[in-house]
């Protein structure tokens, strides 16, 4: 059995479309079709089925997932096992997608520094998404927002950054009053649906503000872009500023003390890749030179 068929079929479940499986594998949709249609031969069982616009795993699909997400494990352990003086096994992190350009390739270099052979699987997703990734298993830490209730047991919790929540505006707009500019502008919403989006949304309904809203966008580069473009203003968390300043656009502060997004890093405790895994939050912690805080979950 061909295992990149096996990593189209968990792509295509876990991304709920053939479209989007091809684009994370850098394939045709046509191709990861084929793949799955040959694995469903090869096991004598549909996997997948279309519902409406979406593609899920039909309930022989769902019987083999688990154990199709650890044959892939599995063999990316093997295959990182198979290197002279490499750490043993694969490090599995997820990454919020705001933390893939700002505070990620900083902290990855000096994990790199340290453990030079180390092979990383990342993956990109929101941080609700992530949070259950690493609770089910299927990544050994991930780089996220801190969730909003008590973690389970058996996992630990180290703060990275505090991002406060400012308004971006296009740099011509005259007005560098924070809430009158939600207030009159065409607004760009911030997802609520992500953890981030809900802080953002939290503080609007706080203060009685009620924007112009144009669009809901799950994406900081994509609102920035936007903004840059004149399309409207947006209420985010203040994650990369030097990138910010880059792409064109005003960052105008809240009044008073804003609302924080805190960023850190979830981990197993008690799992095959801890050691690698607090590896990579010491790393974190150096690199960013954070304070040495009790770690939550200690």
């Amino acid at each position: 059995m061909d295992t990149r068929y096996v990593q189209s079929f968990v792509s295509v479940v876990e991304s709920g479309s053939l479209a989007e499986a091809a684009r994370r594998l850098d394939l045709t949709p046509a191709a990861i079709a084929a793949r799955v249609r040959t694995l469903e031969e090869e096991l004598g069982a549909i996997l997948i089925k279309r519902v409406g616009r979406s593609v899920k795993a039909t309930e022989a699909g769902l019987k083999v997932l688990e154990r199709a997400r650890s044959v892939l494990r599995e063999v990316r352990d093997l295959r990182a096992s198979a290197s002279d003086d490499a750490p043993l096994g694969e490090l599995r992190l997820g990454v919020s997608v705001s933390a893939l350009t700002g505070i990620m390739p900083t902290v990855l270099a000096r994990l790199y520094r340290r453990l030079p052979k180390l092979a990383v699987f990342v993956e990109p997703g929101t941080s609700n998404h992530l949070y259950h990734r690493v609770i089910n298993g299927d990544l050994d830490a991930a780089f996220i927002v801190k969730p909003q209730f008590n973690l389970s047991k058996g996992y630990a919790w180290k703060l990275v950054a505090e991002e406060p929540l400012v308004v971006l505006a296009p740099p011509d707009t005259v007005s560098n009053d924070a809430h009158e500019l939600m207030s009159t502008q065409p607004f760009i919403r911030y997802d609520r649906n992500v953890w981030g989006g809900r802080l953002a949304d939290q503080y609007l309904r706080q203060h009685g503000i009620v924007p112009r809203e144009r669009l809901e966008v799950d994406g900081l580069m994509g609102i920035a872009c936007m903004v840059s473009e004149g399309l409207g203003v947006s209420l985010v968390p203040d994650w990369a500023p030097d990138w910010l300043d880059s792409r064109r656009v005003k960052r105008v502060p809240l009044p008073g003390r804003a609302p924080l997004r805190r960023m850190g890093i979830i981990w197993a405790r008690h799992m095959p890749h801890s050691a690698l895994a607090e590896a990579f939050v010491e790393e974190a912690g150096l690199a960013l030179n954070l304070p040495a805080d009790p770690i939550e979950g200690d």
